[in-house]
């Protein structure tokens, strides 16, 4: 693929998880649960991970600091859940 064709994929990439992270912060409007709104941070921190890893050209693997947003991305994801299912039920 040429650089034009991943940049772009890259892009459609970040805006599929802006466009999760906004439909999950929508319900925690709603809801307000905690576990939307940390899957909200969660796909805006894969977006901004796509969006970073895209400008600096972090393609290879020594660039590898790119992807511990990628890492607290999933680390929120699992931390809300774990508490989610240790709270009191109503």
């Amino acid at each position: 693929m040429t650089a034009q064709a991943i940049d772009f994929t890259s892009g459609l990439t970040a805006m599929g998880f802006l466009t999760s992270a906004l439909f999950f912060l929508r319900f925690w409007t709603r809801a307000r649960d905690g576990l939307f709104l940390a899957f909200a941070a969660a796909f805006a921190l894969l977006a901004l991970e796509q969006g970073v890893g895209t400008w600096f050209n972090a393609i290879r693997e020594e660039q590898g600091w790119v992807y511990l947003l990628r890492l607290a991305a999933f680390l929120v994801i699992i931390v809300s859940v774990i508490r989610k299912n240790r709270e009191a039920p109503r």
